[in-house]
This record gives C-alpha cells, structure tokens and sequence, in this order.
C-alpha cells in the first residue's frame, strides 16, 4: 500500500517537473549560445566591466538588436546595395561561396512570407511500404532531378523522432502523399512527443474517405 502511493505520487511529481525542467534546460541552452555575441562587443561595454558580474541574457537582447537593425537597415535601397556587395564578395572565396549561398538559397525560401517550405503536414510510407509516418513539404524537384524521375514527385522532409532538427530529404511520386488536415504546429507536436501527444480529430470526411492527395496547385506556388 505504502509502496503504491508512493509511486503515485512519485510519477505525478515527474509529470510536473520533467516538462518545466527540460524547458529550463532549452531556454539556458539557446540563451548561452547567444551570450556569445558578447565576445563582439568592446571589454568596457560588457557587464561584466561596468556592473562587476555578468548578466546571464543580454546575449539575447544584443542578438535580437543585432537582427533588427540589420532587417532596417536592409530594408532600403542603400542596405540592398550593401547586401548585394557582401553576397559578391563571398561568392569569389573559394569553399565559402558553396557553403553561402546554399545556406542563403535554403533561408530565402523557408523564411519568405511567399514561400512554401514546410507549409504543410504529410503522410508518407516511410522507411517500408506500409509504415507510415508524418513528413512535410519542401517543394518539387528541378532541374536535371526531373528528367530521371518519370512520373511528378515532390520533394518532403521526414524528421527524426523526437528531434525533428534531423531528418532525411526525400522525392517521393506525388501520388503516394496524402496531405494531413492539421496543422504544421501540432505534427511537430506528434513527431517531439513520439505519437503519445495526438493530433486533434479532423472533421470526419463524407464516406469515410482518406485525406485528399496532394493538389498539384500546392505545389505550383
């Protein structure tokens, strides 16, 4: 009996403390790397100089300034001529300009107002016909990808469980996606959580049919 309560209330305990302790331990993470934007500022700026201890966060502030400004000063034409500038410059070293402009390929796409990276939620048959799993769309393939794929594909990310920063890249024939009616959000909540934390229910569709196949349009824009 005393063995059963105490496990009650044991487990009732890590249902409170494990969410809040690996939510501090994100947040001190993501804060500590940015408290290393500090190591650009002068020694007499620092806290450390002017207050005599160092102030755990002002990385963040400086980082999120730092963004700001570069995202006003870019704005007008004289920022897009430096832009311009810098993107020349590193495009003639050597190593940099593959790594750059890949980067900044992938960056303009998925944090564009217009763009469609990761708009929506999938499901796909992955690693094996008959497992399935939720994936996400990236767009379609291009170039010489095309002329050896035969029928339309899409291009789709399949994160990792239960980080979905790893994944794999895959072009899959685009009549063998089903697009899921939830949301981006709450699919990254079922992947992080393993499936314990399900989707909300959908409205039942008409005859019981299965989610629709990816429209051509979604993929077109």
């Amino acid at each position: 009996m005393v063995k059963r309560h105490l496990k009650r209330y044991f487990v009732t305990g890590l249902l409170v403390w494990v969410p809040i302790g690996i939510t501090l331990w994100v947040l001190d993470l993501l804060v500590g790397m940015m408290d290393q934007t500090l190591l650009l500022l002068p020694e007499r700026f620092k806290t450390d100089h002017w207050l005599g201890f160092h102030v755990p966060g002002m990385g963040v502030v400086l980082t999120l300034i730092v963004v700001y400004v570069t995202g006003l000063i870019t704005a007008n034409i004289v920022g897009q001529r430096m832009l311009r500038l810098g993107d020349v410059v590193l495009s003639r070293i050597p190593v940099v300009n593959s790594i750059y402009k890949s980067v900044k390929q992938v960056s303009d796409t998925v944090f564009t107002s217009g763009g469609q990276a990761f708009r929506k939620a999938l499901l796909v048959q992955y690693p094996r016909a008959g497992s399935w799993t939720i994936a996400f769309l990236t767009g379609r393939p291009g170039g010489e990808v095309v002329r050896h794929l035969g029928v339309e594909h899409v291009s789709v990310y399949v994160p990792t469980t239960p980080n979905p920063t790893s994944g794999f890249f895959l072009m899959m024939p685009k009549s063998e996606v089903i697009e899921l009616d939830m949301s981006v959000d709450a699919a990254l909540k079922y992947i992080i959580s393993m499936g314990v934390v399900g989707p909300p229910c959908a409205k039942q569709r008409a005859g019981g049919t299965p989610a629709p196949v990816i429209p051509s349009s979604a993929v077109d824009e």
